[in-house]
């Protein structure tokens, strides 16, 4: 891409923040509006972490992401493992086929294509930018071009922060983190109380979780809540009981 269409974008970018200091959900936006798309979610998912939602434009966006964490498959994981996925028709039977569980709930939502772009600059992998389409269709070659360059410029703004890893501690005079978006840190409580009452590592603990809400068709943060809220203890025996205290 030339330097004049990457200053043409940022200027957009600049636009829409309006003065603010630009967050990856100023990048998201515009990306969304230059692939033509309607929805866009940005996701960081760090090897020691469970994958987080940083940013989501619309409860459309939300409601796909929060389903696609809990049960673990569709593009969003694909593109945070370094895959780039293009689905101009996510209701056909290849996708059906490849994600059994996130397709026919996607599309149940009210998704038709997905278009789903790594967070990663050489070896360092950040997460996914993932674009949301209610009617079929695929990316012109500029849009897609736009798109990268933007989910690029949003790797920058999470690699400048210091705070790039979710919970990290405040600072005094630290400049805003740039995302803002719905985060959830009770899940990753959850995570860690999980760990201790189970002995697993946090992944295995995150698994738990996982699957605990997606096997009581719950939300995974509300699961996580009642973990930290300590209405819910896991169990080595029975994978999660409410507690009765």
């Amino acid at each position: 891409m030339n330097t004049e269409r990457r200053v043409f974008l940022w200027t957009r970018v600049a636009a829409l923040a309006d003065g603010t200091p630009i967050t990856v959900g100023h990048v998201s936006r515009v990306a969304a509006s230059v692939a033509g798309t309607d929805s866009v979610a940005l996701v960081l998912w760090l090897t020691s972490t469970p994958r987080e939602m940083l940013f989501a434009s619309d409860t459309l966006a939300s409601a796909v992401e929060e389903m696609a964490l809990t049960v673990g498959e569709g593009p969003c994981a694909d593109a945070c493992a370094g895959s780039l996925v293009l689905v101009p028709d996510l209701a056909t039977a290849e996708y059906a086929a490849r994600w059994p569980v996130f397709t026919p709930a996607a599309v149940a939502a009210g998704v038709r294509a997905v278009f789903s772009l790594p967070l990663r600059i050489g070896g360092i992998r950040l997460g996914s930018m993932n674009l949301y389409r209610q009617q079929p269709g695929g990316l012109a070659g500029e849009q897609l071009s736009d798109a990268l360059a933007l989910a690029d410029a949003a790797c920058l703004l999470l690699l400048d922060s210091a705070k790039a890893v979710p919970g990290g501690p405040e600072l005094p005079g630290d400049p805003p983190r740039p995302w803002d978006g719905p985060r959830h840190p009770e899940v990753h409580q959850a995570t860690g109380m999980i760990t201790v009452q189970l002995g697993v590592t946090a992944a295995v603990a995150f698994a738990r979780l996982r699957a605990y809400a997606f096997a009581h068709d719950r939300r995974l943060r509300d699961v996580a809540r009642d973990v930290v809220n300590r209405r819910l203890r896991f169990d080595a025996g029975t994978g999660g009981n409410p507690d009765d205290n």
